[in-house]
């Protein structure tokens, strides 16, 4: 289903990446659902807040070496460096010149975020898939908010809430040691 003209569908800004990174797609909204069956299990008042979800998992022995690897803090880890990658790339868009490589952002913004946790192959792999986004303009066009200007625009007051939303999962998880989960 399209959006009404004019307004913002990150929908179809996520299917301009359907072709390259199907793969990574699934793998992100695999994880929404871990965390929305945790929120709606039997222990949701645990799962309320990623603070208190943090304290439950820590405290009850969830996150060692024998703790689940489905765990809540391990899926928001996961999620969390995804959202690094979304900013940086988004942030790339936002401000490279109109001429600018889409697969080269995306490239450098993958290389200063997820690269580092994945092996050698899906990191070429990636790199491989990248080459097949569109120019700038054409994907900042899929965001249906206008032109190229309209949607730098628009980036430009997403991007704090994005920074904002990483920032505080950041500090959480670096104060409980948890950004090197396994």
């Amino acid at each position: 289903m399209a959006a009404e003209p004019g307004a913002f569908s990150l929908r179809e800004v996520l299917a301009a990446f359907e072709a390259c990174v199907t793969e990574q797609r699934e793998d992100a909204v695999a994880k929404i659902q871990i965390m929305e069956s945790y929120c709606g299990g039997e222990r949701r008042d645990e799962y309320r807040t990623l603070q208190s979800m943090v304290r439950y998992e820590l405290s009850g022995g969830l996150l060692g070496p024998r703790g689940r690897p489905d765990s809540g803090c391990r899926t928001v880890l996961r999620l969390h460096r995804a959202l690094r990658w979304l900013q940086l790339f988004l942030e790339g868009l936002r401000t490279a010149p109109r001429d600018a490589s889409t697969s080269a952002v995306c490239t450098d913004s993958y290389n200063a975020s997820l690269a580092a946790y994945h092996p050698w192959i899906v990191r070429k792999a990636a790199t491989v898939a990248f080459r097949a986004l569109p120019s700038r303009d054409a994907f900042l066009g899929v965001m249906n908010v206008g032109g190229p200007e309209e949607a730098v625009e628009m980036l430009g007051e997403a991007l704090p809430h994005i920074r904002e939303v990483y920032g505080i999962t950041q500090e959480l998880y670096e104060h409980n040691r948890l950004l090197d989960l396994p």
